[in-house]
């Protein structure tokens, strides 16, 4: 399904309330561990992961916020 329809049900807004509390959470946690690690190649694929579940809450929150315009 790649349009948002124009009215979103309780359990698909828990739905994606849940979607996005994980990706800001792991995002949190990566960015975290990211400062903890001394190995360079950790760090990196900690922060890629940071940077990832950053931009899937980010999709969330746009689709969200655009609705049921699908533009």
């Amino acid at each position: 399904m790649n349009t948002v329809p124009a009215m979103v049900s309780t359990k698909d807004l828990a739905y994606l309330e849940d979607m996005m509390n994980w990706n800001y959470t792991m995002s949190k946690k990566a960015y975290h561990y990211s400062t903890e690690v001394t190995d360079e190649a950790l760090k990196e694929a900690f922060l890629s992961l940071a940077n990832t579940c950053k931009e899937h809450y980010e999709k969330l929150l746009q689709a969200l916020s655009i609705g049921g315009s699908n533009e």
